[in-house]
C-alpha cells in the first residue's frame, strides 16, 4: 500500500467521523478538491496528520468549525460572467414577468455579491418588488457577511465594467452607500431576500421555486451527488422555471435531463418542460 492509499483511507475515515459527529457530508465531494482543502488545513492548523484533524474535530466543535469554514468554497464576484446576467436580464427576466409573483432561490450564495448582482437586475427590471429571493449556503460565516451586506469600496470599480455589459444603463451607486472604506447594500435591495443556512447534500426540498441559481458549486461533488442535488433542484421548481448553472457544469449527464430544454445553451440556462 503506498502513501496515496494510505492518505486516502485517512481521509475516508475523517468525513466519516465529520458525517457522523456533525451530519454534515462531504463524502461525494470531488476527492481532488477535498485533498487539496485537507491538505491545506495541514499547513494552517497545529495538527500533523489527517488523524490528528479527526481526533481534534471530534472533540472540539470550535475547531470543526473552522474546518467546515476551510472546506467551503468562497470564490465570487459581483456580475461574475457578465453574459450569464445578460442573458437573464433580456431573456429570462421578460418570461418571468409573466407570473404574478416569483420565487428566486440562490443555492451556494457564498458572501453574497453574486445575490446581490442579482437582486439589481429584477430592481431595473421591475420584477424585484413581487419576488421572494431565499439565498442559501451551508458556510454560516459567509452567510454572515451576504446578511450585512458590507464589501471593500474598490469593488463597486471593479464591478462597473462587468455590470454595463449585462446591459445595464444607471450607476451602480444607487444600490449602495458609502462608510469609511466599505460599500454598504441599501436596505431597498434587501428587503425581499431572505437569508439561509441550507446544505445542498443533506437538506430536502425547497419550495417550489420559478428560478434557481446554482453556479460553480456543482463542480466540487462527484457526478453521484451532482445527480442527487440535480435532482432535488428539479423538485423542488416550477413547471416552466429556470435552472442556472455555471459554466463547466451541465444536465447532460443526469438522470432529469429529459425534463428540461436547454433555454440558453451558451449561459448553461435550462427550462423545465416536464414533471
Amino acid at each position: 500500500m503506498n502513501k496515496d492509499d494510505i492518505e486516502n483511507i485517512e481521509i475516508n475515515l475523517l468525513l466519516e467521523a465529520i458525517y457522523q459527529r456533525y451530519g454534515h457530508d462531504f463524502r461525494a465531494y470531488a476527492r481532488v478538491s477535498i485533498k487539496r482543502r485537507v491538505r491545506d488545513a495541514l499547513l494552517k492548523s497545529d495538527c500533523l496528520t489527517v488523524m490528528d484533524l479527526i481526533q481534534k474535530i471530534l472533540v472540539e466543535e470550535s475547531f470543526f468549525k473552522w474546518l467546515l469554514s476551510h472546506f467551503s468554497i468562497t470564490v465570487t464576484d459581483w456580475f461574475r460572467d457578465p453574459l450569464f446576467y445578460r442573458a437573464l436580464r433580456k431573456k429570462v427576466i421578460p418570461y418571468l414577468k409573466t407570473f404574478p409573483f416569483v420565487k428566486i432561490w440562490h443555492a451556494g450564495c457564498a458572501t453574497g455579491e453574486e445575490a446581490y448582482s442579482l437582486a439589481i437586475l429584477l430592481k431595473e427590471e421591475g420584477l424585484y418588488d413581487k419576488a421572494t429571493i431565499f439565498v442559501t449556503d451551508f458556510n454560516d460565516d459567509s452567510l454572515a457577511t451576504a446578511k450585512k451586506g458590507i464589501y471593500p469600496l474598490s469593488d463597486i470599480t471593479a464591478a462597473a465594467g462587468d455590470y454595463q455589459q449585462t446591459g445595464g444603463t444607471h450607476s451602480l451607486n444607487e444600490y449602495f452607500y458609502a462608510k469609511y472604506d466599505s460599500l454598504i447594500v441599501n436596505k431597498s435591495l434587501k428587503k425581499n431576500i431572505t437569508f439561509a443556512n441550507y446544505n445542498l447534500v443533506t437538506d430536502g426540498v425547497f419550495g417550489e421555486m420559478h428560478l434557481i441559481l446554482c453556479r460553480n458549486v456543482l463542480i466540487y461533488f462527484d457526478k453521484s451527488l451532482q445527480n442527487k442535488v440535480l435532482t432535488r433542484f428539479d423538485e423542488s421548481l416550477h413547471y416552466t422555471g429556470f435552472i442556472a448553472l455555471g459554466s463547466k457544469e451541465s444536465l447532460d449527464f443526469s438522470t432529469v435531463r429529459d425534463h428540461f430544454k436547454d433555454f440558453n445553451k451558451e449561459e448553461k440556462i435550462y427550462q423545465k418542460i416536464k414533471h
